[in-house]
């Protein structure tokens, strides 16, 4: 029995204060809220520098105007002009020093050298190369796991095809389109890593693009850079003619391109030998670890064919008391989704303030998610996310908790029995893809800890998402959406659930 995990689109988080750790802004969606912060900063540098150098060039003009203004109305009768001393002196010292002090003022280095002092203070909290590469593979998963349109989310609109037709199946708040740079960089991360089924339809949108757009100062690709890497991407998916087409566009702009030329050449002996190409689909990348994409990739979409507690008598809701005192009081609400696996929905569990409580204790230890291998522990992609551990000591909520959890399971949640709270952030196109919570080797880490393997799970959902973020059980056929009722909701289950929003787990073992 294996579970698995779903990509969310969407995730909102109120905390503000967290350290950038080394190009991993795009793992955790709380240091992208602080990216924001840093970029806040740069635009009051950049608002200074552009009211220095307005002064500046109010004073150019000034200069330009003055000069202009003798030319055309002084020195229009140059011998009456070159009569008067005065205006031959300042002719003189205008061209020896006025100008050289215009074309060689410090003043536009001192603005751009105070500007740059600025981003400099800024730029160890930037993002690096990982991170627009980490985000760039976010958007692609997405984009793969939700068959959204690429032409769609160019426009800033989430659309995704089915065999029943185009839908909508988020909406943010507030929308944002992708320029031609934007899609050139996306398509180039694709590119670089000889994805072409990603590449196209990327690229493509970047030549559309920057064919009806002035170039910009702040892109890094222009027209050429994307015609370029747009006809080598056709050209490795065995679309000759396209390739052709786009290489001779590309000579218009940069006739002389000696390798532009040499590709044009090759192209054309191809097509006179074989004038019928047949152009290759385009295919997605085969996965290197996942062999249930398909299945999996489904039930993130919808929800599988999993009975519900109408179909089956067995699978009910409940106010559930389990004999505890505490329970009498305030009995669990209970909802049976599964029997294989068992899957226990508890809803109403925390409360507003206690899940914010836990987000303010894990803040400041959030690192980089891991995964165990061998007897080591490494970040991987197929894990995007930041998670931070809290003992029961850190807090008094963390010990309501614990016994909270323990009156609803009976199980020990004292630690070695229990491990220590999880806390679990995730990022652009956060996920944790499918995997055992249990160790399946004897090489796991789990094992160090002396305390047995893993047999339960209890997931704590401190955040709703707005689109997305379901936990799949493949075998079972069935995923189990972000569920969000009055409050919070939280669930227990045997091997391994997470989902992309804001979690907290509990691991127990057996000792």
């Amino acid at each position: 029995m294996d579970l698995r995990l779903c990509y969310a689109l969407l995730l909102f988080f109120t905390w503000t204060s967290l350290p950038l750790c080394w190009a991993e802004i795009y793992t955790s969606l709380v240091n992208v809220k602080h990216a924001i912060s840093a970029e806040r900063k740069l635009i009051d540098s950049l608002k200074s520098y552009i009211e220095q150098e307005s002064d500046r060039l109010q004073d150019i003009r000034r200069f330009y105007a003055k000069v202009s203004h003798l030319h055309s109305d002084v020195y229009k009768g140059q011998a009456t002009a070159l009569a008067n001393p005065l205006l031959a002196f300042t002719l003189i010292k205008r061209l020896y020093s006025e100008w050289a002090n215009v074309v060689y003022s410090d003043e536009a280095l001192e603005n751009s050298q105070a500007l740059r002092s600025s981003y400099e203070e800024e730029e160890s909290a930037l993002p690096k190369l990982e991170d627009l590469q980490g985000a760039v593979r976010g958007l692609l998963r997405l984009q793969d796991v939700y068959s959204l349109q690429v032409s769609g989310l160019v426009r800033g609109h989430f659309l995704t095809t089915t065999s029943k037709g185009t839908s909508e199946i988020y909406r943010p708040l507030v929308s944002v389109r992708l320029s031609g740079d934007d899609c050139f960089l996306v398509g180039k991360v694709a590119y670089d890593q000889e994805d072409y089924y990603h590449s196209v339809p990327w690229l493509e949108q970047s030549v559309r693009l920057f064919r009806g757009h002035k170039w910009s100062p702040e892109n890094q690709g222009t027209l050429e850079d994307a015609l370029d890497h747009l006809a080598f991407s056709h050209f490795k998916t065995g679309n000759v003619t396209c390739a052709l087409s786009l290489s001779q566009e590309l000579l218009h702009h940069d006739p002389v391109n000696e390798r532009v030329l040499q590709n044009v050449e090759k192209y054309e002996k191809m097509l006179v030998v074989k004038p019928h190409i047949k152009a290759n689909e385009l295919r997605r990348p085969a996965s290197k670890y996942l062999r249930t994409r398909e299945v999996y990739e489904r039930l993130c979409q919808n929800h599988g064919s999993h009975p519900t507690h109408f179909q089956n008598p067995r699978l009910f809701c409940d106010y559930f008391t389990s004999g505890s005192p505490g329970l009498i009081v305030h009995p669990a609400k209970r909802e049976i989704l599964s029997l294989q696996p068992f899957v226990v929905l508890y809803h109403d569990f925390i409360t507003h303030t206690e899940a914010e409580d836990v987000k303010r204790l894990a803040q400041p230890g959030l690192k980089r998610s891991v995964i165990a291998s061998g007897e080591k522990q490494a970040t991987a992609d197929y894990r995007i996310s930041k998670s931070a551990w809290l003992k029961d000591s850190s807090h008094a909520v963390i010990g309501k908790l614990d016994h909270r959890i323990s009156m609803v399971t009976g199980l020990n949640v004292n630690h070695p029995f229990g491990e220590y709270l999880q806390v679990v952030n995730y990022g652009i196109g956060g996920h944790y893809e499918p995997h055992f919570d249990h160790a399946t080797a004897p090489t796991s880490p789990v094992y160090k800890l002396n305390t047995g393997n893993r047999v339960a799970t209890f997931m704590i959902y401190l955040s709703s998402v707005d689109a997305g973020g379901s936990t799949a059980f493949i075998y079972a056929n069935f995923s189990l959406p972000v569920v969000e009722v009055n409050n919070l909701s939280t669930s227990i289950m045997f091997e391994i659930p997470i989902t992309f929003t804001l979690l907290l787990f509990y691991f127990f073992t057996l000792h």
